[in-house]
């Protein structure tokens, strides 16, 4: 028998693993068709951090069938240098997804360089017209952390019309387009920020609160109403008894009595952002194929001949 708290744990790790086969069985469809899902994957410079996270993209897309280009700039490449690359994928219609890994060099303006991306192959949903696109409610590519978000709130609570959601922070990455999104699902939705007023008697409202703030365990259980559904965005190092941690925005150990429904960190958000990530991927695919111009007759009767 799971006891209270495994009743309690959302586990993204199993979700991700959902979402990922999910994929994988679309991706086989879309292939047997003679489109193979492709992410390029564009790296600046030498960040450790950036090379870890661009390799478990890599793995996971080729366990899904998605096929993954990896481009790699030095330090010291131009911000020309990356445009022009990014320019060439825009153009190859068989890349379907970019993803410029951040952070960039700081001589590298990266506002500039995401706006650069094909919208439709903009598979972090970071330039401006998806942006516009997602507070619009209209159906574009969204980011993939708030997407992650937002499937493990529908696995835990189902219909989340009604509810009183808060958003602690307003980042351009999670906190709005997690509004956003919680908006469509009809949800009443506070955001909290550093300028708020009494944010803890705020908070302590909410049927649903998201916290992405990355303030390690700012949120404890004085934030919380009996019952809440917590989601923990933030991924914070710390040193504790001589060693380095991950911990949360939330208080875990605190949170966890009160909350109805929790994420850990590790192993809650952080596996659905590249699982969502896939999900992106295949969708950007599919669209670009509804909207592919159809071939001429010309077209079809050389095809003809030459086979």
């Amino acid at each position: 028998m799971n006891s209270p708290t495994c009743d309690k744990l959302i586990d993204g790790k199993a979700v991700s693993a959902k979402v990922l086969a999910e994929v994988a069985a679309d991706v086989a469809l879309l292939t047997a068709e003679g489109i193979q899902p492709a992410l390029a994957v564009v790296l600046v410079g030498d960040d450790p951090a950036s090379h870890v996270y661009v390799r478990n993209k890599v793995l996971r897309a080729g366990e899904v069938g998605i096929r993954s280009l990896e481009h790699r700039l030095p330090a010291e490449a131009s911000a020309e240098q990356v445009l022009a690359l990014i320019a060439e994928l825009n153009a190859d219609p068989q890349v379907h997804g970019i993803l410029v890994q951040l952070p960039l060099p700081a001589h590298i303006d990266e506002t500039r360089v995401l706006q650069a991306i094909d919208p439709a192959k903009d598979v972090d949903g970071f330039h401006s017209e998806n942006v516009g696109g997602l507070s619009q409610g209209r159906d574009v590519l969204t980011p993939c952390t708030p997407a992650g978000c937002m499937r493990l709130l529908h696995d835990t609570l189902g219909d989340l019309r009604g509810k009183h959601a808060v958003v602690i922070g307003r980042s351009n990455i999670v906190g709005k387009p997690m509004a956003a999104l919680l908006l469509q699902a009809d949800c009443t939705v506070s955001v909290l920020h550093s300028r708020s007023q009494d944010p803890q008697r705020l908070c302590r409202q909410a049927d649903i609160v998201v916290a992405a703030v990355g303030r390690p365990r700012m949120i404890d259980a004085s934030w919380l109403k009996p019952g809440a559904v917590v989601i923990d965005v933030g991924i914070n190092r710390i040193e504790e008894d001589g060693r380095t941690r991950l911990v949360g925005d939330v208080d875990y150990a605190s949170a966890l009595p009160v909350a109805s429904a929790i994420t850990p960190v590790p192993g809650g958000v952080g596996p659905m952002t590249i699982a969502m990530l896939m999900q992106n991927t295949l969708t950007a695919a599919r669209q670009q194929r509804s909207q592919a111009p159809a071939a001429t007759a010309a077209e079809e009767a050389a095809c003809r001949s030459a086979c």
